[in-house]
Parts: C-alpha cells; structure tokens; sequence
C-alpha cells in the first residue's frame, strides 16, 4: 500500500524551499549591488587615469613661450597659486607637443592651458591658438567631479630666493609667476571618492 505525504509533511518542505528562495534571492541581490558598486567604482578609477595623464602631459611638456594678455604682449611664462575664477588654486602656461600631423590644421603645436576648480569639478582650460583675440573666451572640459580642494605648489629656478629654505634646501612655494618655468610643480586635490591625491612633476627645461 503506498502512502502519501502528510499535509505538515507538505508544509514543511514549501517552508525549506520559501527559505532557500529567500536566501537566494538575498545573495543574488547582494552580488548584483555588489558588482554596480565596482563598476561605478572602476568607472571613476579610469576616469582619474585619464585626468593624471593629461595633467602630467601638459606639465612635462610646458614651454617658456609668453602669451598675450587682453592684446598686450607680456614676459610671463607661467603663473599659478591663488586664482580669480577658481574656487581653489589655479595654474596656466603654454604646452608644446600638441599633434598636428604635417602641420596640416590651421594652429601650431603649441598650446595654452590653464587648470581650475569650479563648483566641485576639476577643469582643464585650453584655446586653439596661443594668443586670442580680444574677448575669447577659452573651452572648457571637465576632467573629475566631486573635487572637493585643489592646490598647486611650485619649486622655483634655483637663482630665484624662494627656491630655498633657510637650512639652503629647496622648497615649496605656495605660488609661482615667472618669465622662467619653475623646477617642478605638485598638484594636489582632496577627492570624494578617492581622498587625498598628489603628484609632483619636474619640468624639463625648468630653471636651473
């Protein structure tokens, strides 16, 4: 004679499965918010990639070559520190290296830049030629959001009197503007995401 399951038998293996539903659920939930989380994450970590590379291609490759200024002509090579216009500090200079295969495009290689921070976001300043007209106004690209500070340093040629400290070693100076390009440059920026990030440069072709 066969014998059937009970009815509490019954009950008893829906309540296992209800529970192994459950927990599958639960963990499936988890891995998927889990991997979002780490896209996001590596997303943001390629996004601060490439805004290291283009400011580390832009400083090792700045040129002693002054710009006008509002149609005058000036002998500044670089300046940076304390900037009108930035809710931090800010940097500009001319930048050579610029591709234009065969000379091709109307513009040089050289190229004016200039970094800010603006409403939390890091912003790389550039033109299309060195010396604009009166009233243009630069393009405007944003390298990384959630920037919370952004503060440049500079080690000034070593024949100026603020390259040293009082024991005769090279320091940091808070800001720079000289018909000279500085020894070396250090960005530093406090991130949302990643914390506290600085690099320093030395220039090729600083000031001895």
């Amino acid at each position: 004679m066969q014998r059937g399951f009970t009815l509490i038998e019954i009950l008893i293996a829906m309540a296992i499965f209800t529970l192994i539903g459950l927990a599958s659920t639960s963990l499936l939930t988890t891995v998927i918010d889990s991997n979002e989380l780490s896209q996001t994450r590596f997303s943001k970590l390629q996004l601060l990639q490439r805004a290291m590379i283009t400011i580390e291609r832009d400083i090792q490759q700045a040129v002693p070559r002054p710009i006008r200024v509002n149609g005058e002509k000036t002998d500044i090579a670089m300046v940076g520190g304390e900037a009108d216009g930035s809710d931090g500090d800010g940097i500009g200079f001319v930048r050579g290296g610029w591709h234009n295969p065969q000379l091709m495009l109307p513009r040089s290689t050289l190229q004016y830049v200039a970094y800010r921070l603006k409403d939390n976001k890091l912003e790389r300043l550039y033109s299309t030629y060195v010396d604009n007209v009166i009233g243009y106004e630069p393009k405007v690209r944003v390298l990384l959001e959630d920037i919370e500070s952004l503060s440049i340093e500079f080690i000034a040629p070593a024949n100026n009197e603020s390259s040293f400290s009082n024991d005769g070693k090279l320091k940091w100076n808070e800001s720079y503007k000289g018909t000279q390009l500085p020894k070396a440059v250090a960005i530093e920026f406090t991130s949302k995401d990643f914390g506290t990030i600085r690099r320093e440069f030395a220039l090729i072709g600083g000031g001895s």
